[in-house]
């Protein structure tokens, strides 16, 4: 009798759900309609760098959406939560690491501040481990003013915000306090987001010719990000000031405090692998 109990356990133990449990990570990009966001958001190099650091690096999943849409629209959080869901399912993911860019931050405090709003976030919001975002454009930006405002620079930001996209509305400074005082979770005066919230911040733009580490991710953005600095504070990545980026969760660490050479991150070379970054974050996770 004593053996059959035994053997019933172990039985039990073989098939349960706990024995196929996993983790898995979600790369998240910022503001866009995006179709090949491995290509031409993050690329591969810094998306295989990072995932190395996982437990299980082949686990992961880069998400896809029309993040040029309100958060909580349907082809935003709700593409979101149908890509998150379908991962989890076929993953058995119980232990997931998002990492998140710019927008896509405010797309994952949407679905992690309001469970009920969809049938689907529960079950996303139980497997989070952890959120590394990545200069989060909590707080907006004044560059989304500007551009609705229609100001003549407006042609200079295209590659980087679009035309008057509802997410360049929602990214205006005053709309995201109104967010952020209502619908949001995680700033101050606000309820917890219930997961850790980890914020890396770029702090500066670095655009010398002269200077190699300028050319990383692209000179041509370094120059227009250079541009665009002018309009926001003296600490900011060229699109998102500092206190902007650091509104919402927990700042785990500012560029300069960790980079290789302590470079700044500008907010194209925050989704590269850029003076280490990739290692970075595979260190961590």
């Amino acid at each position: 009798m004593k053996i059959y109990t035994k053997l019933l356990l172990l039985g039990l133990f073989a098939v349960s759900p706990l024995s196929y449990a996993a983790s898995g990570l979600a790369f998240i990009h910022g503001t866009g309609n995006q179709t090949d966001a491995l290509s031409d958001y993050w690329t591969r190099g810094f998306v295989d760098s990072v995932r190395q650091g996982a437990t299980t690096p082949n686990n992961y999943v880069v998400i896809n959406c029309n993040f040029d849409q309100y958060m909580w629209e349907d082809v935003a959080a709700g593409c979101l939560a149908e890509q998150l869901t379908r991962f989890i399912d076929d993953k058995a993911i119980t232990d997931l690491t998002l990492i998140t860019h710019s927008n896509g931050g405010n797309v994952v405090r949407w679905v992690l501040s309001n469970p009920t709003w969809d049938g689907r976030y529960p079950k996303i919001i139980n497997a989070i481990s952890s959120v590394i975002a990545i200069a989060p454009s909590s707080g907006g930006t004044p560059l989304a003013d500007a551009v609705n405002q229609g100001n003549v620079f407006e042609t200079s930001l295209g590659w980087l915000l679009g035309y008057g996209s509802n997410a360049v509305k929602q990214q205006q400074v005053s709309w995201m306090s109104y967010y952020n005082n209502t619908w949001l979770n995680g700033t101050a005066g606000r309820p917890t987001l219930g997961k850790p919230f980890e914020v890396i911040v770029g702090s500066d733009v670095d655009s010398a010719f002269w200077d190699s580490d300028s050319y990383c991710a692209g000179y041509q953005y370094q120059v227009a990000l250079e541009t665009t600095q002018n309009w926001l504070d003296d600490c900011s990545d060229g699109f998102l000031e500092c206190q902007s980026q650091s509104a919402a969760g927990t700042v785990w660490f500012t560029d300069k405090q960790r980079t290789a050479g302590r470079e700044p991150l500008s907010h194209q070379q925050s989704r590269r692998a850029c003076f280490n970054l990739d290692t970075i974050i595979a260190d961590h996770i």
